[in-house]
C-alpha cells in the first residue's frame, strides 16, 4: 500500500512579541530545520529537533588562515614581478637598482613570514590546550 500524502490543511495563528519572535528565531537558526514552521511544528508535537554543531575553535582558525592567505597572495605576486623584472634587465645600473628594491621586498616578505609563524604558533598552543 502506498503511504498517504500528509497535506497540512489546518492553521494555528499565533501572536508573539518582538522579543518572543527573536528568541524562537534564534533557536530555529541553530537547528537543521529548513523552515520556521517545521521547527515550530516539531516543538509543539514534542518531536526531536536536530541542532547544528559548530566547532568555534575551527571557525576561528579558518578565519585567521583566510587573513594569512590574503597577506601571502600579494607577497607572492610581488616576488613573481621582481623575478620577471630580473630576467628583463640588460645593464648593470638597472641590476643594481633591482637589487636595492628587492632587498626591501625581501625584508617585507620575511617580516610577513615571521608574522605568519607567530600566528600559527598561537593557533597550535590554543589547539593543544
Amino acid at each position: 500500500m502506498k503511504e498517504q500524502k500528509k497535506n497540512r490543511t489546518k492553521w494555528i495563528h499565533l501572536r508573539l512579541t518582538d522579543r518572543e519572535f527573536e528568541l524562537i528565531n534564534s533557536r530555529f537558526k541553530k537547528t537543521t530545520c529548513p523552515k520556521l514552521s517545521d521547527f515550530a511544528r516539531k516543538n509543539l508535537l514534542q518531536e526531536p529537533v536536530v541542532l547544528k554543531y559548530r566547532n568555534e575553535s575551527l571557525d576561528d582558525l579558518i578565519a585567521q588562515l583566510i587573513v594569512l592567505k590574503n597577506q601571502l597572495n600579494p607577497i607572492g605576486n610581488n616576488f613573481n614581478q621582481a623575478v620577471k623584472k630580473l630576467h628583463t634587465l640588460n645593464q648593470i645600473p638597472e641590476f643594481k637598482q633591482w637589487i636595492l628594491t628587492f632587498e626591501l621586498e625581501k625584508k617585507i616578505l620575511f617580516n610577513s613570514i615571521n608574522e605568519i609563524k607567530k600566528q600559527m604558533q598561537i593557533f597550535f598552543e590554543k589547539w593543544l590546550q
